[in-house]
């Protein structure tokens, strides 16, 4: 007998209509002792040995922690020097819901009052894989292996509530492997589908997690709570990062990758995605180009002498557990740059400083307010670690009574987002800022200026010690004087708000007497009230970076683009010529770009306003607009499949960000090639926020002026009534020019095909529409059913209805395969006033719903397949 072996429980094959197929149904007593294997696959039965069925007790195991299991598979060392692994389904009191899932038994043994398919777990399941741990089953629910191969559970009314999805791809049989992996097998003894795929928060010896996805912490308070916790580690092109959860997330670990693989195979460049394998003694980091993996970056690990597995946990830990005969040991942390655990961001709760593993609250000299109140307490005193609250919570209505309590020698786990300026200016910058609630200044040897940090949520801080070759302070907004104040005070407060009202009044008429204001003066007013102002620059400074304005890159929406040099780095300044207007949209861009961060963004790192002269310094890109890579008339060479998918993938990115990921959400209303920038490998980021629209979360629709570029306006622009989809419709009319090669509107093609939506809508009549992709690429033409599926995404977008078109949300989810397109929707032309439905998995062509009732010639009818360009 093997030193693993299968076995299960609750397993009832039934015959339905003419062809038999194999399903599990909680409730039954039947046991499968190999891998289970769909009937009428192969033309034999599936083996299948029968039980008493005559107790329901024995095919039920109850762990010490009340959780209920019954297996479908159990992998079990009878030696106990390895784990045990199991398949089935849980549920915990009061046991009316079930989930499916692969979990590790905590115990060595079978119960030995059990049947022999029952297991006793000490400590209960942990859970590995689960299909449906936001949505359970009843008790009467099915596991099915259908006849097509596809794996079902369904709910007692017989809903689908998860499938593997591997319908028509011969799978033949289902089991758990040694190792904790359950899988699907072709005919042709391949995996086809295996739950090592979908990570939660941990990792096995031998299970990978692949770019872009996430190990994410479960609030367990019992092993089989998936409720997601407050950390992830999740794995990108530049390498392994944990963050703890926060708006914007915070980082707080990093393993970038050996670039040396990608710079010595230029090829690969632009062309390769990342993998880390939990291998025996290492956590081992992939390049991967194509079929080649080449090993990056190595974490070393201890080496496995039994079973082995990493877990992401409450505390922001990676650590590493062994089986040790009855128990798991853990044997260290996989994050092991930290000195201590004081780096870690919830490790004395929010506002807890740290120092050497001890506790406290912000109690530095002059921690108490006029009334000689703390302004903070513990939470627990008993319990320390659980972190501190402030006694007076801050307001923004009345910030003329907050100050800045300085913590020396103090510092914060995450500086990622910090900037060069001195103390001043970092603790008058969060004053302003109502959203701040401390701001972390490191000094820079040598010098009087350092980095500034703002926080808008206050995890755990670090007591440093002195001679670190820094100086660290923590300034921490705390309220001075109690919101409410007693009636005398309200009514002095009242007074003196008359009173400045009085003040503005005489402002006021002062200035319609007066012939003319200051414009250094005003610029500096508006200025005043901007919160996390980027870095002043002067305006000489710009003229020699600019080499006095030589070389112009372009004309921006609102003025010319300049080259620049400053200092080692090279920049675009963006210079506003229409001052009148200028202003007004010079302060938006400020306040939208300044405010938010995003890889796919253009970073504005400078400002200056003097006199009439308003110009935004942004990061240099390399390559340019993305116009000048994709129109055959301006592009040095044509790009790759691969290139055009990464680029449409940037810009969804980025436009998702700011319509959902921003605490408020921003419509860019000027989306076009021109404003899509590219760096040197082709990342894509978008330019230009000078029509960015800030829209109210609350807000359905906002009322503004025609704004844009023509030939990617929305057609709402017509009736004012503009939301973030007129984002999605120019989106949808980009991704028609990147598979084009041509642009919307273009005068120089033939009569009839100037306008590319007509000639479109044409081909989807004669279900061509390979007829309208850039000939001059033959990779793009051999990835046929990527292009197509990809114009099929964009028609999307195009939906004249706002409502109709998706979310980018939604559009970055079929690109990452993560959602099918939608398949029942109408699109109508903008230009045409041509319907365009779709009605299940088919386009179709109709005449206005005007002329309804009248004859129309059928069309032919394209299959809208679920899109698989990422894969």
């Amino acid at each position: 007998m093997p030193a693993h072996s299968a076995r299960c429980l609750s397993v009832t094959v039934r015959s339905i209509g003419a062809r038999p197929h194999s399903f599990i149904k909680t409730g039954f007593s039947s046991c499968l002792e190999r891998p289970l294997r769909r009937r009428g696959a192969s033309g034999k039965e599936p083996r299948i040995s029968r039980t008493a069925s005559t107790l329901k007790a024995r095919e039920i195991s109850e762990s010490h922690d009340g959780t209920t299991i019954v297996p479908v598979f159990l992998r079990q060392d009878p030696a106990g020097i390895k784990s045990s692994f199991s398949c089935g389904f849980f549920c915990t009191p009061p046991c009316d819901r079930f989930i499916f899932s692969v979990f590790i038994l905590s115990s060595g043994s079978v119960s030995s009052g059990r049947s022999a398919g029952s297991a006793t777990s000490s400590n209960g399941p942990r859970i590995i894989w689960a299909a449906n741990p936001d949505k359970p089953v009843g008790s009467n629910s099915t596991l099915e292996l259908t006849k097509d191969g596809n794996l079902m559970l369904k709910d007692t009314d017989g809903a689908v509530v998860w499938s593997s999805g591997t319908a028509n791809m011969s799978v033949t049989s289902m089991n758990l492997t040694s190792s904790g992996n359950l899988v699907l097998v072709s005919q042709a003894n391949k995996v086809v589908w295996q739950s090592f795929n979908y990570p939660t928060d941990m990792l096995l010896l031998g299970q990978s997690l692949k770019q872009g996805q996430r190990l994410t912490v479960t609030n367990a308070s019992l092993a089989t709570n998936l409720t997601q916790g407050q950390f992830y580690l999740t794995l990108t092109a530049d390498g392994l990062y944990a963050y703890v959860v926060s708006d914007p997330p915070q980082l707080y670990f990093q393993k970038k990758i050996n670039t040396t693989a990608v710079v010595t195979n230029p090829q690969y460049k632009n062309n390769y995605t990342t993998s880390a394998t939990f291998t025996n003694g290492s956590l081992l980091i992939f390049v991967n180009f194509g079929n080649i993996s080449v090993k990056s970056t190595e974490i070393t690990l201890p080496l496995a002498s039994t079973s082995q597995y990493m877990r992401l946990e409450p505390d922001g830990h990676l650590r590493l557990y062994e089986w040790d005969r009855s128990l798991w040991k853990p044997l260290g942390d996989v994050f092991d740059v930290f000195p201590d655990d004081c780096a870690y961001p919830t490790v004395c709760g929010a506002y807890g400083i740290c120092y050497k593993g001890q506790c406290s609250c912000p109690s530095e000299k002059g921690n108490k307010s006029p009334g000689n109140d703390p302004f903070f307490q513990e939470i627990d005193n008993k319990q320390p670690n659980l972190g501190c609250e402030r006694v007076v919570p801050i307001s923004c209505d009345h910030t003329k009574d907050q100050q800045l309590l300085r913590l020396d020698n103090t510092t914060y786990f995450n500086s990622i987002d910090s900037w060069i300026t001195n103390e001043e200016s970092c603790k008058q910058a969060c004053l302003k800022n109502c959203s701040c609630e401390a701001a972390v200044f490191n000094y820079i040897m040598n010098s009087t200026n350092g980095s500034c940090y703002m926080l808008s949520e206050i995890f755990s801080l670090i007591h440093s010690q002195p001679g670190m070759g820094y100086n660290s302070s923590t300034y921490i907004k705390v309220q001075v004087y109690h919101v409410s104040k007693s009636l005398w005070e309200r009514i002095k407060t009242s007074f003196y708000h008359l009173f400045i009202v009085f003040l503005v009044i005489l402002v006021w008429l002062a200035f319609l007497i007066g012939k003319r204001v200051k414009v250094k003066q005003e610029d500096e007013e508006y200025l005043l009230g901007v919160a996390g102002m980027p870095n002043r620059l002067s305006y000489s400074q710009l003229k020699k970076a600019t080499n006095n304005f030589k070389k112009k890159l372009g004309e921006g929406g609102f003025g010319p683009v300049y080259k620049g040099q400053l200092g080692e780095a090279k920049i675009a300044v963006k210079c506003l010529q229409d001052v009148t207007r200028g202003k007004e949209e010079f302060l938006a861009e400020v306040v939208t770009i300044g405010s938010i961060h995003h890889i796919n963004l253009v970073r504005l790192i400078g400002i200056c306003s003097e006199k009439r002269h308003r110009l935004l310094v942004y990061e240099y890109m390399t390559k340019g607009s993305l116009d000048m890579w994709i129109f055959k008339s301006k592009r040095p060479y044509a790009l790759d499949w691969r290139t055009r998918y990464k680029i449409i993938m940037d810009l969804a990115k980025g436009l998702s960000y700011l319509h959902d990921e921003c605490r408020v959400k921003i419509a860019h209303l000027d989306i076009k090639p021109g404003n899509i920038l590219l760096d040197d490998t082709f990342n894509a980021k978008i330019s230009d926020f000078g029509l960015a629209k800030l829209i109210d979360r609350d807000q359905s629709h906002v009322m503004t002026k025609i704004r844009g570029t023509r030939g990617y306006l929305a057609p709402e622009w017509l009736t004012s009534q503009i939301t973030e989809k007129a984002d999605v419709y120019s989106f949808g009319v980009v991704v028609l020019e990147i598979m084009s090669g041509r642009k919307n509107i273009d005068p120089d093609q033939p009569e009839g095909s100037t306008n590319l939506i007509n000639v479109l809508q044409d081909k989807i009549k004669e279900e061509k529409l390979m007829d309208i992709v850039d000939d001059q690429s033959e990779d793009l033409l051999s990835h046929e059913t990527e292009v197509v599926e990809m114009i099929k995404l964009a028609i999307w977008c195009l939906q004249k209805e706002s409502n109709r078109r998706p979310s980018m949300s939604q559009v970055v989810k079929v690109l990452e395969c993560s959602m099918d397109l939608e398949t029942s929707s109408e699109y109508e032309s903008a230009t045409t006033g041509t319907h365009v439905q779709v009605r299940g998995d088919i386009f179709s062509t109709s005449t206005d719903p005007q002329s309804a009732g009248h004859s129309q010639a059928a069309t032919p009818a394209i299959s809208l397949a679920p899109l698989s360009i990422g894969r």
